[in-house]
């Protein structure tokens, strides 16, 4: 199965959204959440709740209203002083205008901290998000276009590079043991580009 990031995601009653990040654990390496965004709004959708899949698209099991009632992925988190972030409710005093508030004569600035939008990862997982880079031990190789599921186990077998690496229009198809560490959205390999450029490549579905 496919898992691709910044692809249309559809429901069954229609195209939804689009897959934003993954959800990853470390220790059964399986993926265990999609990242929907759906009108500026980010849900996390388990991963049985997708029906199937191609590089260019992801079908769920859901209709629309089902994927907009589950988990949001990004929280509201206050300032340390309790500072209400832009629009929400109680606000009081100053009226608030981004970045400013007004408050009679005087401009008040607003803290960026005021407004802190908390991704919701399940402990001890982690997300890689669209456009995250991929590094070689010697340098920079492309970014992560998708990754490969073992149907059965649901464990990833594969990482996918966006179009635009180093090594033209084939697919470069990473095998999971040969990822070191992911660090701040960055795929660390235990490769050289050499070696990236003698592997075979594993064929990816297309539509």
């Amino acid at each position: 199965m496919d898992i691709p990031l910044d692809v249309e995601v559809r429901c069954t009653d229609g195209a939804c959204g689009k897959s934003a990040a993954i959800i990853v654990d470390p220790k059964t390496e399986q993926v265990t959440h999609v990242v929907i965004e759906v009108d500026g709004t980010r849900y996390l959708v388990p991963v049985e709740a997708i029906a199937g899949s191609t590089p260019d698209r992801i079908q769920l099991r859901w209709t629309r209203e089902e994927l907009t009632a589950s988990a949001p992925f990004e929280k509201v988190a206050l300032d340390g002083d309790g500072t209400t972030p832009l629009g929400m409710p109680g606000m009081t005093g100053a009226s608030m205008a981004w970045p400013y508030g007004m408050d009679g004569d005087y401009m008040l600035e607003a803290t960026a901290a005021a407004y802190m939008p908390v991704e919701q990862i399940p402990a001890g997982e982690r997300a890689i998000h669209s456009g995250a880079y991929v590094e070689a031990t010697d340098g920079g190789v492309g970014q992560v276009e998708e990754f490969l599921v073992d149907a059965a186990t649901g464990r990833i077998t594969h990482l996918v590079l966006r179009k635009g690496h180093l090594w033209g229009k084939r697919d470069v198809t990473i095998p999971l043991e040969q990822i070191d560490r992911v660090e701040d959205d960055v795929v660390y390999l235990k490769l050289d580009k050499a070696a990236i450029a003698q592997l075979r490549s594993v064929p990816v579905r297309r539509k």
